[in-house]
């Protein structure tokens, strides 16, 4: 196994051994954020608006953010490394399509989707590793498509590696993760920053792109 891809077993095995608890626990959390759902709710009407194809959401985890893009009128399917991730995805949304796949490397055709989600899942990329994963979304995505990224800010600082509970993790200053899509030839459409709530640690950060 070579260090690259090291990591990328790592995590897989780290949310297998956590997937029933973890997808208790993220359970109806969108309900409670607002401003995610806003991001989000921007992001599908981006898509819907181009008419540029599907949509994935690359680390879906046990799916529920696949979920609720299908709930705003898109059509979604998931993609995570934890098998056991996607067996609870398809338990819980069996009309949704979910596979076992990894972000760098997406089982998808050239300019095959509308629109690409990654939610708090590149966070577990060490950040000399992470240009390749804009390739690959570049690669999947049409010209004109859309990609969303959540994920935890560094608040001003340098990129630094946290005590993730599942995995190692990495917070991103803002606009050094814009300025890494922008080489990718990404064009920033918006961006989000909100504040943790009583029971989060960290700023959460939300960037929206757009494929040349």
């Amino acid at each position: 196994m070579t260090e690259s891809s090291s990591y990328i077993t790592a995590t897989a095995e780290a949310y297998d051994a956590i997937a029933v608890r973890y997808a208790e626990f993220v359970q109806g959390s969108l309900d409670r954020l607002p401003l995610d759902r806003a991001v989000l709710a921007a992001f599908a009407e981006f898509v819907r608006t181009a008419g540029a194809g599907p949509v994935a959401e690359v680390g879906c985890g046990p799916g529920y953010v696949t979920a609720h893009l299908r709930d705003l009128g898109l059509d979604a399917f998931g993609v995570d490394l934890s098998p056991v991730m996607i067996d609870l995805a398809r338990e819980a949304y069996p009309d949704l399509r979910f596979q076992v796949g990894s972000m760098d490397a997406l089982d998808l055709a050239d300019g095959e989707l509308g629109g690409i989600v990654s939610w708090y899942s590149v966070i577990h990329t060490p950040p000399q590793e992470l240009p390749p994963y804009f390739a690959e979304f570049r690669r999947v995505l049409a010209p004109g498509g859309y990609l969303l990224l959540g994920f935890f800010e560094s608040e001003g600082g340098p990129v630094v590696a946290f005590d993730h509970k599942v995995a190692p993790a990495y917070r991103w200053p803002i606009d050094d993760l814009a300025e890494l899509a922008r080489k990718a030839d990404f064009v920033e459409v918006g961006r989000m920053l909100r504040e943790p709530q009583e029971e989060e640690r960290f700023r959460r950060g939300h960037l929206l792109m757009r494929r040349h």
